[in-house]
């Protein structure tokens, strides 16, 4: 064996697995090949060991302005039907607030101004989607290591659990991930996309920005944070809506 980890981002930019070519277009095409799916989830648990153990805190790439996208497509939802979400776009968003609940001493709900007002981190990263196609942006907002501060973690607390406004057909969007990927530098709540405040097509008015993990681990519309012990008996229990129904992997460290 030659050591090498295989890599999310190897097998995106290659565009191919085994013998036969797989066009990068189409929703989730890639997704839909069982070789693909193999490939991510036979090297789901090694990958993440190898990440850990290696990668430590080591961070995403980032990028100068000059290198940013002059197109950043919108991944997954465009748009939120929920009545509520309605209420708050149309709004402004001045009454909407984050809940950050579960496993917490003390349980926020922390309107946008609050988390604007906390230190803010910004960087150019580049996204890569499961879709195929990648782009770098610039992206603005607190970590969420100082969000999980502010509410105090109880000592069962294992995962964020990121519940959001939109859905696909009856079922809600939600999304997961450990407390290692949590209190990483490069893991914001992002706010502000390209200098601009984060369109609704991109998830506004919140969405989770944590940089090591492929595209559909970027949970946007985010409402409600929940700390958990276990991901078992949420939804179908793989801990994100496209693990349920799509049976992608949970770690998709790039």
């Amino acid at each position: 064996m030659s050591g090498r980890v295989l890599s999310r981002r190897r097998l995106l930019g290659a565009g191919a697995l085994g013998t036969g070519g797989l066009l990068l277009s189409g929703r989730h095409r890639l997704n839909r090949s069982a070789a693909f799916r193999d490939a991510l989830q036979g090297a789901e648990g090694l990958h993440m060991r190898a990440q850990r153990l290696i990668a430590g805190d080591a961070l995403a790439r980032e990028y100068a302005e000059a290198q940013m996208s002059p197109e950043f497509r919108a991944n997954g939802n465009r748009d939120v039907a929920d009545a509520t979400y309605r209420q708050h776009a149309d709004a402004g968003f001045a009454q909407w607030a984050l809940v950050v609940d579960g496993l917490v001493r003390r349980p926020l709900a922390l309107p946008l101004s609050a988390l604007k007002a906390l230190p803010q981190r910004a960087q150019i990263t580049r996204h890569d989607c499961v879709e195929g196609w990648s782009a770098i942006g610039k992206w603005q907002g607190p970590q969420l290591s100082r969000v999980l501060a502010m509410a105090g973690l109880l000592p069962a607390a294992r995962y964020a659990v990121f519940h959001c406004a939109d859905r696909f057909g009856d079922t809600p969007y939600y999304e997961s991930i450990d407390l290692i990927d949590a209190f990483h530098p490069q893991t914001i709540l992002a706010w502000r996309m390209n200098g601009q405040p984060l369109p609704v097509a991109h998830g506004a008015p919140l969405r989770l920005r944590v940089e090591r993990q492929l595209g559909y681990k970027h949970a946007k519309y985010v409402m409600r944070i929940e700390l958990r012990a276990t991901l078992a008996g949420l939804y179908g229990g793989k801990g994100g809506y496209w693990e349920d129904a799509g049976d992608y992997a949970w770690y998709a460290g790039i």
